[in-house]
């Protein structure tokens, strides 16, 4: 008896009421799930499971969180039954492009008030990260965003920040004052003594080029800490 190869279940093969892309046609996005909207950026499942299954034991890993599903790499999804790499890298672009969106600058430039207003221009580039970067908010006269930049990047437990590379790109956007922020992978928010010796070195630089720090922010995850929330500069 020849036995037929089994092959993975593709998403034309479903009844066309369990199809995510004809739902997502029919119904609007937001009447999928997650699993749903993971299942039509795979395209197929397996032998044994189809694509929504594979969506949803990949969301049942991290807890049906999405925050959780944004932290993974390409080789922790690969690690899920059904997902090679390039399915992988879907997910992992989606997720990308979906924070960038939250970022698009309006047609106005956004204005920093607030250490909650720097939090959340820089919360999608640090919020989610396994080692430590320092970016910083370049702000003209009205305290608007000319431009953000990455300075630095390290490992897990640190990175340096040189505040000659910080102000010599300061100097070339004309900013008149500076944000600066790192995040803490390990989610602890108390800034360490090199945080609080490299906030005073840029405190007393901007003091000379008439470039005021406004504030340093922490990010650990979905909080943040400020320094001049915290009035320690």
């Amino acid at each position: 008896m020849k036995i037929e190869e089994s092959k993975p279940l593709n998403i034309k093969s479903w009844a066309e009421e369990d199809r995510p892309r004809e739902k997502l046609l029919l119904k609007g996005m937001s009447s999928l799930s997650d699993a749903e909207l993971i299942a039509i950026l795979i395209g197929s499942g397996t032998a044994s499971l189809s694509a929504v299954e594979v969506g949803k034991k990949i969301m049942q890993s991290v807890d049906n969180n999405l925050d959780g599903l944004a932290k993974l790499s390409v080789k922790d999804l690969m690690k899920a039954k059904g997902i090679g790499e390039a399915k992988a890298i879907s997910i992992v672009a989606a997720l990308e492009l979906g924070r960038r969106r939250k970022e698009t600058a309006p047609d106005e430039k956004p204005k920093i008030s607030t250490s909650l207003d720097a939090f959340n221009m820089l919360k999608g580039d640090l919020m989610d990260l396994p080692h430590e970067e320092f970016w910083v908010l370049f702000l003209n006269k009205a305290n608007r965003v000319i431009k953000k930049k990455r300075v630095s990047e390290g490992g897990v437990s640190g990175t340096i920040a040189d505040p000659k590379i910080i102000f010599k790109l300061a100097l070339e956007e004309l900013a008149s004052g500076i944000v600066v922020a790192h995040n803490h992978p390990s989610g602890n928010l108390t800034p360490s003594q090199s945080d609080r010796d490299l906030t005073n070195k840029l405190k007393e630089a901007g003091k000379l080029l008439e470039i005021q720090l406004l504030d340093h922010v922490i990010v650990a995850g979905q909080k943040y800490f400020s320094f001049a929330d915290e009035g320690i500069f």
